[in-house]
C-alpha cells in the first residue's frame, strides 16, 4: 500500500489553468503507479481551464461544487453543468474547458493516464 495523505500530497501546476490549486492524490511525484495517476483540483469562483486537448483520455469527477465542462470533438460542442459526484470522460483529442460560475468553490479529482514507457520506470518516492 502506498498511502498519501492530502496535506503531503505535492502541489502541481499546468499551462492554462487560473485561480486553482492542484494537487498530486497518487501517481508521478507522488509515489508509484502503473498505469494512471490522480489529481485533485480546487478551483475558485470564476476560475478554470483555457481550452486544450490532450492525446490522451481524461475523466473529471466533481467532488464538492459545481463545474461547467464545454468539449469540442471535430465538429460537435457539447456544455454540461456537473454537480457533486457527477463525471464526465474527455476523449483523446477533445478540446475541453472547465469553468467554476458558481460563488462556491469546486474541487474536482482528475484521473489521466500515465505515459507508456519502454524502459524501467523510475524509482518512486518512499512512502
Amino acid at each position: 500500500m502506498h498511502l498519501v495523505p492530502f496535506l503531503q500530497a505535492p502541489p502541481y501546476e499546468a499551462p492554462g489553468h487560473r485561480q486553482m490549486s492542484m494537487r498530486r492524490l497518487q501517481g508521478r511525484e507522488a509515489g508509484p503507479a502503473d498505469s494512471v495517476w490522480i489529481g485533485l483540483s480546487s478551483i475558485e469562483p470564476g476560475g478554470g481551464t483555457t481550452a486544450s486537448a490532450s492525446d490522451v483520455e481524461k475523466f473529471y469527477v466533481v467532488v464538492e461544487g459545481r463545474l461547467v465542462v464545454e468539449a469540442v470533438h471535430g465538429d460537435q460542442r457539447s456544455t454540461a453543468e456537473l454537480g457533486p459526484l457527477d463525471s464526465c470522460r474527455i476523449a483523446p483529442g477533445e478540446s475541453r474547458v472547465l469553468r467554476n460560475t458558481s460563488s462556491q468553490p469546486c474541487n474536482v479529482l482528475l484521473v489521466m493516464p500515465l505515459p507508456r514507457m519502454d524502459g524501467p520506470q523510475p524509482p518512486a518516492r518512499p512512502s
